[in-house]
């Protein structure tokens, strides 16, 4: 599964940066070929880079973790955070203190790989330990009001693997998953044409999570475009069997849709929202990045 991800994680990194890699070596590395690999048809804006006034720490309980938190965060009241796995600090610091400048953010960026993001939190106090820390450096005086995880791409292994331990399930109000949420094919690389199954296991908590976001006790958003990796499970298909599991059926729509995007499916079940996009490529794949915000608006983060 390691493959694709290093090349939608450096993919994406040239569209969200605006320089270019090379991918020969990638390629070799990987027996999926996306396509197509350019999209020339949709407009996919972009921002330039800019920091936004704000106090950043980086946090020691996790390397790679940095709060954020601009001068309209209320230290004396209890504060909304949000941490947002896998994507660059400046542009998720812009979203926040544009659109929902009284949370606090804790970006975490790891590499690529969604194996090295599940793997600092497969022991349980390591998340617990996260977000005490940055209540700490904040010195809030009534502590976190919401939690709220945002994993993209390869992100979405730390939120798995966080909602995987009970006492972790009970503090996290709401996840939204920017086009990242994969499995395994079982056997291993044999697509579902082919007779391969969905390996359950994979997305265990993320069922769960859906389960109690459609009876109203959590908030469950999912955007996802149509990237279709080959040697394991796509986002389109985990989600489908997400929905499938809860017995629930995508409503094909055909509209514009945040930065250029072209919407085609929505899910709405009480509180677990599907949003589906048109695209295979890196830059369909950024998109999702820059549309934060309006699905984050969904979850009515307090």
């Amino acid at each position: 599964m390691q493959s694709f991800q290093k090349f939608v994680y450096y993919q994406t990194l040239s569209v969200v940066f605006g320089f270019t890699f090379t991918f020969s070596l990638i390629a070799q590395q990987s027996p999926q070929n996306p396509s197509p690999m350019t999209d020339t048809t949709r407009p996919h804006p972009r921002i330039e880079k800019v920091e936004v006034e704000g106090k950043r720490t980086e946090l020691t309980t996790l390397k790679g973790a940095i709060l954020f938190a601009n001068p309209k965060v209320k230290t004396n009241k209890a504060v909304p955070l949000i941490i947002h796995f896998h994507g660059v600090p400046w542009l998720m610091e812009y979203h926040i203190a544009k659109h929902f400048p009284n949370a606090a953010l804790i970006t975490v960026n790891l590499g690529s790989g969604s194996k090295v993001y599940g793997t600092p939190f497969s022991e349980a106090q390591m998340f617990q330990n996260l977000i005490d820390e940055a209540s700490r450096s904040l010195e809030l005086k009534k502590g976190w009001s919401s939690i709220t995880l945002v994993g993209f791409s390869a992100g979405y292994g730390a939120i798995r693997a966080i909602l995987r331990h009970e006492a972790n399930f009970k503090l996290v109000d709401n996840v939204l998953l920017l086009d990242g949420i994969h499995a395994s094919y079982v056997p291993e690389g044999q697509r579902l044409a082919d007779g391969g199954v969905i390996k359950a296991d994979d997305l265990d908590s993320y069922i769960k999570f859906a389960q109690s976001a459609v009876t109203g006790k959590k908030k469950f958003m999912i955007s996802h475009s149509e990237i279709f990796p080959a040697t394991y499970a796509s986002t389109t298909e985990c989600v489908d069997y997400l929905l499938n599991t809860l017995s629930l059926k995508r409503k094909a729509v055909l509209k514009n849709g945040p930065v250029g995007m072209q919407q085609i499916s929505q899910v709405d079940a009480k509180n677990f929202h599907i949003r589906g996009y048109a695209g295979n490529t890196g830059a369909d794949h950024g998109d999702q990045l820059y549309a934060m915000p309006e699905w984050l608006k969904l979850l009515k983060i307090k």
